[in-house]
This record gives C-alpha cells, sequence and structure tokens, in this order.
C-alpha cells in the first residue's frame, strides 16, 4: 500500500514540471482509514508547498491520518512557512517520505522534527523514483550548478544531416512533441551561434495541451556572430535570451545584441571558445537549475570533453543518408583508442514510433 500511495504522490509532482524551478517537484497524498482524503502538489515557484495544497484540497478532518510525500517536508523558512510545522499542528499520525531532502537547510532536520512531535516516520518509499523525479533539483542544490541534458537525433548510420547540411527532419512528430515535454521542463536550452546562422530556430516550447513554459535561450557565440534578425532575438518580453561569449566578441556588436534586449555574459576563454565551466557556473549563479543542449556536433563534443553534461538523450530514427562528409553528433577531435570512449550508465530505452530512443548517465572520469 505504500508504494500505491507514494506513486500517486509522484504523479501529482509531476504536474508542477516546468513551473517550480529551481524548487523541486514534490506531490503530496492524505490518507485515512484507507481512503485518499486529500491530495496536493507544489504548483509553482514560491506557491504553497505540496502538503499545504493537499491540506487544502482535503475533504474532512486530517487528523489520525497518514501523508505520502515525494520529498521530505521542509523545516525552515523560506518562501512559504515550514512544511513540518504544518503537519504536526493538524495532527498527522504518520508521514511516509520517498526521499530525504538534500537540500543543506533541511537534510533530515524535517525527518527529526517530526519524530520529536510524536510522529512516526518512514523514509525512502520508492526512493530511487523520487531521485529520478528530482534529479535536476539533486544537482542544483548540491553543486549549485545546472544539471544538463545534451540531446541529439541521428539517422540509423549516424548523421546529423544530409551532405547538403539538410536536417529537417530526422525525427518523427513523437519524437520532437517529447522533446518539447523536455523543453518544457528544463530552465535553459543551448546552442551554438552556427545553429542559430544556419537553422535560425526560435527555441521555445511548441506543445498543445496545456500552459506551457519556455526555457531562457543560451546561445554560444564566442565572436558575437548572432545576426540582429535572428528569431532567437525576437520575443524576449517573453523568452529571455542570453549570448555567452567572450573578450574575443567586437563592443559595438555587443551594444547591438544588448540593445534588442538580449543579455550579455562574458566569460573567459579556453582553446578559443568560450570556456563551458565558467558557463555552467555563471548560470548556477542566475538561478538556471538546468540546460538542454541541442547543438552542433562540435558543441556536443565541447560539452563532453569539458565535463559538463550529466545525461544524454540520443534519438535514433530508422533512416540512412550515407555520405562521408555528412556530419555526426560528435564533432572535435575524438578518441584515439576505444578504450578511451566515454561510456554511459543506467542506460534506458524508449520507443516513439519507428524512432528509438537511448538515455544514459556518464560516467564520472
Amino acid at each position: 500500500m505504500e508504494s500505491k500511495y507514494m506513486k500517486r504522490a509522484l504523479e501529482l509532482a509531476e504536474k508542477g514540471s516546468g513551473f517550480t524551478s529551481p524548487n523541486p517537484l514534490v506531490g503530496a497524498v492524505i490518507v485515512k482509514d484507507g481512503v485518499i482524503i486529500g491530495e496536493g502538489y507544489h504548483e509553482k515557484y514560491g506557491g504553497p508547498h505540496a502538503e499545504i495544497n493537499a491540506f487544502k484540497n482535503a475533504n474532512e478532518d486530517v487528523r489520525g491520518a497518514s501523508m505520502y510525500v515525494t520529498l521530505e517536508p521542509c523545516s525552515h523558512f523560506g518562501k512559504t512557512p515550514p512544511c513540518a510545522n504544518a503537519i504536526i499542528e493538524k495532527g498527522i499520525a504518520k508521514v511516509f517520505i520517498g526521499m530525504v531532502d538534500p537540500n543543506p537547510l533541511v537534510a533530515g532536520r524535517g525527518v527529526s522534527l517530526l519524530r520529536e512531535n510524536g510522529i512516526e516516520v518512514h523514509t525512502n518509499v520508492l526512493e530511487d523514483e523520487c531521485k529520478r523525479q528530482n534529479e535536476i533539483f539533486i544537482k542544483f542544490i548540491t553543486t549549485r550548478k545546472p544539471f544538463v541534458i545534451l540531446k541529439s537525433a541521428m539517422t540509423l548510420d549516424g548523421k546529423i544531416a544530409t551532405v547538403t547540411g539538410d536536417s529537417k527532419w530526422i525525427t518523427n512528430d513523437d519524437s520532437r512533441k517529447f522533446v518539447h515535454q523536455i523543453r518544457h521542463r528544463v530552465s535553459g536550452i543551448l546552442v551554438g551561434v552556427g545553429t542559430v546562422i544556419t537553422d535560425n530556430p526560435y527555441l521555445n516550447t511548441r506543445l498543445e495541451e496545456g500552459p506551457v513554459s519556455h526555457p531562457l535561450r543560451i546561445i554560444l557565440d564566442t565572436k558575437a556572430r548572432t545576426p540582429l534578425d535572428a528569431n532567437v532575438l525576437g520575443n524576449l518580453d517573453e523568452i529571455r535570451t542570453i549570448i555567452a561569449t567572450t573578450a574575443m566578441a567586437p563592443a559595438e556588436q555587443l551594444r547591438r545584441l544588448e540593445g534588442k534586449g538580449a543579455e550579455i555574459l562574458l566569460l573567459p576563454i579556453k582553446d578559443e571558445h568560450v570556456d563551458l565551466d565558467a558557463l555552467m557556473t555563471a548560470l548556477g549563479e542566475l538561478e538556471i537549475d538546468s540546460v538542454l543542449i541541442e547543438g552542433g556536433s562540435m558543441v556536443n563534443y565541447s560539452a563532453i570533453e569539458a565535463e559538463v553534461v550529466d545525461k544524454v538523450m540520443f534519438f535514433i530514427a530508422p533512416k540512412i543518408v550515407g555520405g562521408e562528409t555528412a556530419k555526426t553528433p560528435m564533432g572535435g577531435t575524438g578518441k584515439m583508442l576505444m578504450r578511451d570512449a566515454i561510456a554511459l550508465e543506467n542506460i534506458g530505452l524508449r520507443q516513439f514510433g519507428g524512432d528509438i530512443m537511448i538515455e544514459g548517465y556518464l560516467e564520472k572520469r
């Protein structure tokens, strides 16, 4: 029964996806006499937490009931009062917790407070599922750097474009819809200026159902070559755009970009390009907790080599285009020996029609 109610709490938590950053996704369920009497989730940053919304939703007195919550209730004052105090005041008898909060401000204090007040507490209920759901929050709250996902799409023979550079579309509608769901979830989307010049993308979220969240657009642009009429410089009142650049950029062009409404991040140079590790540090300082990289082969390889990538998602379409000079997902100098190949762990596979997505986490070197 514990798993049943925690799974429901996880389903509720997912409803906050795209709107709680940099806070975690949290769901809560209140059960009394084997019946759910209240449900809630953290709906948006700065709003009431899941536990409080569950109390508001309860259709009868919660005293003596059990609460299932995906993340340890907070015990400190932040944007809202401590949830642990509310649980105590409401007379909840048992609390089942999915995972302990990695936030140093909480980190077990909520559990201790509940137990000190006579509440029976059970931890690590569906812990792996809860951690997976909040992998972005866990990385950000413990390192102050964003969780980075690298996404790429290729043909069966490993090409991201034909020899002429044509790349629309490699994957099918279902795959592209899923990518937009990821865009909705993350705080930022990153591409190189080459992609901006060649494809002129909007880098927004396009989903038919429900309200959507548009990620901040981040352009890797060492010499500030972003065209002033680029689509990423449109709708800046709705979607922010950051130009990540260096001292190699002409000052006048930076002024023009700022005049269009772009934000300029002047960063150190590494190997004649933007230092990606410095960029991630800067984004963390701006409370950007997650980044989706949708770059070309050079950006992809540079991100992997800089060890800023946490997770990869590779979509493989059942198409063959050939061409020795057609680009592959990874450029750069590459590895000289197979034993030096970068390995993935915790591999997952999903199918979208005829497309297959392989995802995994980079082994820490």
